[in-house]
């Protein structure tokens, strides 16, 4: 019997939907375990990376405060292991600085200021100093946006580099001045570098957002920075797991590239995800959103600027301090110290909601984190009011989980059936523990 016209599409609209026979199903969305042990308040200005230790200690990258601090299985302050204070003896650098797992409870600090690394043993303790392999990737070691750098089983750092313009164009205007136009490449590289030889070995190429700048002459002989961004880049991101593949997550279709210690690559078929479509009216309303938050925190820090200004110049390290000369994405705070200088101006400009991709991406970069047991830890970009929702890929693969962490929180590390989150309060930052389940 022939189905009616309107029947037979809607037949059709099925099939589609549901997939090839045997696909993947999206699992529930579960709470993740109970919070167990809180940091006190006030210790932690941010969590960036957390080393747990098999004693149930944890080391904890603190970029914000420029400290590194080790806490016990309880999460109370034990000691603070480098500051930027000459109270340890041990400073954090002049730069933000990359906490990495070395051999058992050995941990590796790297300082870009220096280009050193200090070689941190089980009891908090810098056993060690040792120069970084290769002083031009020094900064690919922190992590951060760019991915968790880590040592594989063979002693190589796995990480990934950060991409240096590829187009220079000088542009003359009318009135004597020149524009120079700024772009990075859409592609980035994650390599290994063996520590002891210092080899380099590349892994793969993953794709980035493109950094786009215009330099012209601004204001009072100042420099004038236009910046040109897409807040929803399609992106890959990437994880070292804990038998030394490297696993590339594509953001396109969401599948995963496996790369095997010796560099072979293998392939699993993409993951299934609840992919939102953008309507032209959701793209303007993001696009709103995202100018609010943005003069939010222009607010927040023209306030500090002016509380700051209101001390006397020896309490906030005079005129040269960079506290008074903060340029705040998007607008220009302006030059509050004493004498006039010629200023920079830096304005964000967001692409056009025409421009933006039609679907939301699935994650964002510095997404991905792999547990001890071997499964991959997405952080989506799925809309929730309860707290972010990640996807838990095992290690073949497959989409095992979903899980929602409370709000505000982020994933920063991972111990034996324990996650470590960090949250942001009034005075800081605190540290939590949760069981997965």
């Amino acid at each position: 019997m022939r189905l009616p016209t309107r029947r037979r599409h809607a037949a059709l609209l099925g099939l589609l939907c549901a997939g090839p026979i045997g696909a993947q199903q999206l699992p529930p969305v579960r709470p993740l375990g109970p919070i167990t042990r809180v940091s006190a308040a006030g210790v932690l200005g941010s969590v960036s990376m957390v080393r747990a230790l098999s004693t149930g200690a944890v080391i904890v990258n603190d970029v914000t405060r420029r400290q590194l601090v080790m806490f016990d299985a309880n999460l109370v302050r034990v000691k603070v292991i480098a500051d930027t204070s000459m109270a340890t003896g041990k400073g954090y650098g002049a730069a933000l600085g990359g906490l990495l797992t070395f051999h058992g409870d050995t941990s590796l600090f790297v300082d870009p200021s220096t280009l050193s690394m200090l070689v941190i043993d089980g009891q908090g303790e810098v056993a060690r100093v040792a120069a970084v392999p290769r002083p031009k990737d020094v900064n690919s070691m922190i992590g951060g946006p760019f991915g968790t750098p880590a040592i594989d089983p063979r002693g190589r750092i796995v990480c990934r580099n950060l991409v240096p313009p590829k187009a220079l164009v000088m542009d003359r205007t009318g009135r004597g001045r020149s524009n120079l136009s700024v772009q990075t490449d859409d592609s980035a590289l994650i390599y290994r570098i063996d520590l002891g030889t210092r080899a380099v070995d590349t892994v793969a190429w993953v794709k980035v957002p493109v950094d786009r700048r215009t330099m012209s002459e601004g204001a009072n002989g100042g420099l004038r920075v236009l910046e040109r961004t897409n807040p929803l880049p399609v992106v890959d991101d990437w994880a070292l797991m804990p038998d030394g593949r490297v696993a590339v997550v594509r953001g396109a279709d969401l599948h995963i590239d496996w790369v095997d210690l010796d560099g072979h690559m293998t392939s699993t078929p993409k993951m299934p995800f609840p992919w939102e479509r953008l309507s032209d009216e959701a793209k303007e309303r993001f696009l709103d959103s995202l100018n609010v938050e943005r003069e939010r925190r222009r607010e927040a820090v023209q306030k500090a600027i002016r509380n700051n200004s209101a001390m006397p110049p020896t309490s906030v390290g005079g005129n040269d301090n960079p506290l008074r000369r903060l340029i705040v994405t998007g607008q220009l705070v302006g030059d509050i110290s004493r004498e006039p200088r010629p200023q920079t101006q830096v304005v964000l400009e967001y692409l056009k909601a025409k421009e933006l991709p039609d679907y939301r991406p699935a994650f964002a970069l510095g997404a991905t984190r792999a547990d001890p047991d071997g499964n991959l830890w997405v952080r989506t970009t799925t809309p929730s009011s309860a707290g972010a929702i990640y996807h838990v890929i095992d290690g073949e693969g497959r989409l095992v989980e979903r899980v929602r962490v409370p709000f505000g929180r982020v994933i920063s590390g991972f111990g034996p059936g324990v996650v470590y989150l960090g949250v942001l309060d009034e005075k800081g930052a605190r540290l939590e523990r949760a069981r997965i389940r």
